[in-house]
């Protein structure tokens, strides 16, 4: 919880002094009814002591006060909002070791099918695109808040050798900023990234990260994979097995560099989720709400039952 205006909560330091005040007019009473009553005769002329009644309503209307202030200073509370506009940028890895069946039917295919999911999920009024890269990117579908052209566009991947992750973010950057304003602003941009290995051509990732960062775009990663993956391929004119660990280590710091969130998952379950997970954060945005009428509400029926309690037990106020 958050206020929007903190100095207004000076004013709880006047609670000891309340307090205070409160004993010093007890003690004041109790040296009255000394003076006017013998000890000896005090049970016969005043047999029934209130006890704890004596001292409930002050209490509630301590605590009422306390919550007045706290109204005063504005208290606030994030709470997520559905977002009425932005766009995403779904980046896939589509080079050889993507075709590795560590994770069922392949790599390649969970994500495709994890896009679709995320699809799905991402609200309407986001625009979503889409690029695949390999040895360099190729966006596929620019985007827009028809999901149908970008699910129709995941049919045109195409397998191939390298993976140059850095020309990738730069790509979806260069896509992102070069939409059209509404109501004079970029719309905010994200960028959700898959991939099973670290960078090997193009453009250095981390500096593509940094240039995200920049220009307020965050970079999702998702690292894709087990250690054990491997997958079919060809070493001059023989077909080997080669291997296909994944490699979360630069996926994260590029996700740390611009702002953005690493994932690292093993199975096409998980993948499901982490793209499931992301739809709704970045379908999404925390906005603050102010919550000062509760609080005022809950002063005001605190001082309403101090008041009912000392008139029905004590005739008075206070």
């Amino acid at each position: 919880m958050t206020f929007a205006s903190p100095i207004a909560l000076l004013g709880l330091l006047a609670i000891p002094l309340l307090f205070r005040w409160y004993g010093s007019q007890q003690r004041r009473r109790a040296r009255a009814a000394q003076a006017f009553v013998a000890p000896a005769l005090r049970p016969s002329v005043a047999p029934r002591r209130p006890g704890w009644r004596r001292h409930a309503p002050m209490l509630a209307f301590a605590l009422a006060l306390a919550i007045l202030v706290v109204a005063a200073a504005r208290p606030q509370r994030s709470v997520a909002v559905p977002v009425t506009e932005g766009a995403i940028m779904l980046a896939n890895d589509v080079s050889s070791s993507m075709t590795a069946t560590d994770v069922r039917p392949s790599r390649l295919q969970a994500a495709k099918d994890a896009d679709e999911r995320f699809l799905a999920d991402v609200p309407s009024a986001i625009e979503v695109g889409l690029l695949e890269f390999a040895r360099s990117p190729t966006v596929l579908q620019s985007p827009t808040t028809d999901h149908s052209l970008t699910r129709a566009a995941l049919t045109q991947f195409q397998s191939s050798g390298g993976t140059a992750i850095g020309d990738a973010i730069l790509t979806a950057v260069r896509v992102l900023t070069s939409l059209p304003p509404k109501g004079g602003k970029r719309p905010p941009g994200a960028i959700v990234l898959a991939s099973d290995g670290a960078s090997n051509v193009g453009s250095d990732p981390l500096a593509a990260a940094r240039e995200a960062s920049a220009q307020h775009i965050p970079v999702y990663t998702i690292a894709l994979g087990t250690p054990d993956g491997t997958y079919v391929g060809k070493r001059g004119s023989q077909t080997v097995i080669i291997p296909a660990p994944p490699d979360p280590q630069e996926l994260a710091q590029i996700a740390a560099l611009s702002h953005g969130r690493a994932f690292t998952v093993a199975t096409a379950s998980g993948l499901r989720d982490a793209y499931a997970h992301l739809a709704a954060q970045l379908g999404h945005k925390q906005v603050k709400r102010e919550i000062t009428a509760s609080f005022a509400g809950g002063g005001l029926a605190l001082l309403l039952l101090g008041s009912v309690l000392s008139l029905f037990w004590f005739g008075r106020l206070v």
